[in-house]
């Protein structure tokens, strides 16, 4: 049975700690967030009022049963991974993780792939000096439940100048919808180093399932020289409400790449956000999404520029079916001192269906004059004039909106240097289209 999120005070935080237990520290770190929880109000996307969605409740605390190789794991979830023989691999089921792997030779170079809960206890200073950094949990009330009730999780350490040549696979699956499902990945790349990460979250809920909520978030710390591409895959039911906030901080020279396929079928809330802190950092996003039914889906990607001659690229493509809604939103920010910068983003969003709504934002804030931005935006309906054709060529009218769809979003899919990565969007697309 869910809890209401009003009954969340600092004793209910504490008690999870001490439940799971965790050092002293955590523990009271929790019991603080618990605190801010009662005070805080819930964030303010960009014309997507959150007081309708089923933020109100979560669950309890239920990890899943620990297995020692995936085949172990529930069908529903070894069907979807795009490659579950993967050498590095970590599974949260519900809430907590159930399988960590890593092979030997990675260990040998100082890698560490582990859940969050066991990285607070074996590996406390990186976990104190980068836990809810770059995410705060003062921010509003979603990031104080978060930092109250976190759970499961994964920890990446690549130290300095280690190349890690095959994707660590992170992969979180919700079956119990009473179940707290509240995942944090946190990365941190040394200097030099480079790693590519894939994470899914998917779900398969009991039909007729209560509201699931699903309060997740990803930090990334990059340090000089560092190149980190990281890839998500979100897919779950309607019944399902995807909260997601991702951070990453770069230092000097470092590269940040984010991949994101937002398939979700519940209402959505994404907030990404690069932090370009060193001279020469780059980050480039990519996002996409389908909404259909009644989903509500907020896309919101930002770029601060700080350090000098430091680039952002944002990209994100939106199609709305049925009487979806979308708001999507792109921040580029540069500040006083961050000469040379550059920063680009694109917004795009196609509508296919009368009832169906988007809209795109896009946000320039420039304190610095020797500097580059730029900006695109489009909100649009199919155009009919190509659904004629393709039905002229004896395709269905289903058929041609099918391939529109695909030809809007495969421009962005295709860049996706990952093979299995794409052949899973596609594969999941394929399912939401119907």
């Amino acid at each position: 049975m869910s809890t209401p999120v009003t009954s969340l005070d600092r004793e209910t935080a504490a008690a999870l700690g001490r439940r799971k237990n965790e050092p002293d520290w955590l523990v009271e770190w929790r019991a603080e967030a618990g605190d801010l929880a009662g005070r805080l109000e819930l964030p303010k996307p960009e014309k997507m009022p959150l007081a309708r969605w089923k933020l109100d409740v979560y669950g309890d605390y239920r990890p899943g049963r620990p297995v020692a190789d995936p085949s172990e794991l529930p069908a529903a979830l070894t069907e979807l991974l795009s490659d579950a023989n993967a050498e590095a691999l970590i599974v949260q089921h519900n809430s907590g993780v159930v399988l960590a792997r890593l092979p030997d030779a990675l260990k040998a170079k100082g890698v560490t792939l582990t859940s969050l809960e066991e990285a607070a206890r074996s590996h406390a200073r990186l976990f104190r000096d980068h836990f809810m950094v770059a995410y705060r949990r003062d921010e509003h009330k979603l990031a104080a439940l978060h930092a109250a009730l976190w759970n499961g999780g994964a920890f990446l350490y690549v130290p300095k100048g280690v190349e890690i040549e095959q994707p660590v696979q992170i992969v979180v699956f919700a079956d119990d919808p009473a179940a707290t499902v509240a995942p944090h990945i946190l990365v941190i790349a040394e200097a030099g180093s480079r790693v590519t990460v894939v994470e899914h979250m998917y779900s398969a809920l009991p039909e007729g399932a209560d509201a699931l909520l699903v309060n997740g978030a990803v930090e990334i710390f990059a340090k000089a020289g560092s190149h980190v591409r990281y890839a998500s895959v979100h897919h779950m039911e309607s019944a399902a409400v995807d909260i997601a906030y991702r951070r990453a901080v770069l230092g000097t020279d470092a590269r940040v790449e984010w991949i994101v396929g937002d398939l979700h079928g519940g209402n959505l809330l994404s907030d990404l956000h690069s932090e370009l802190e060193g001279q020469g950092s780059v980050t480039d996003i990519k996002v996409i999404t389908v909404g259909t039914g009644s989903q509500r889906i907020s896309l919101t990607t930002r770029a601060r520029h700080v350090g000098k001659a430091s680039e952002s690229n944002m990209i994100t493509r939106a199609v709305m079916l049925d009487e979806a809604t979308s708001i999507l939103t792109g921040v580029t920010k540069i500040e006083k001192g961050a000469t040379k910068a550059n920063g680009e983003q694109t917004e795009r969003v196609l509508m296919l269906s009368p009832k169906a709504r988007g809209d795109a934002n896009p946000i320039l804030l420039i304190d610095e004059d020797d500097v580059k931005a730029g900006h695109a935006a489009s909100v649009g309906r199919v155009n009919e004039e190509q659904v004629y054709y393709l039905m002229s060529r004896g395709i269905t009218r289903r058929e041609a909106e099918r391939l529109i769809i695909h030809g809007f979003l495969e421009p962005t899919v295709a860049e996706i240097p990952l093979e299995g990565l794409r052949d899973t969007l596609r594969r999941i697309l394929e399912r939401k289209l119907g």
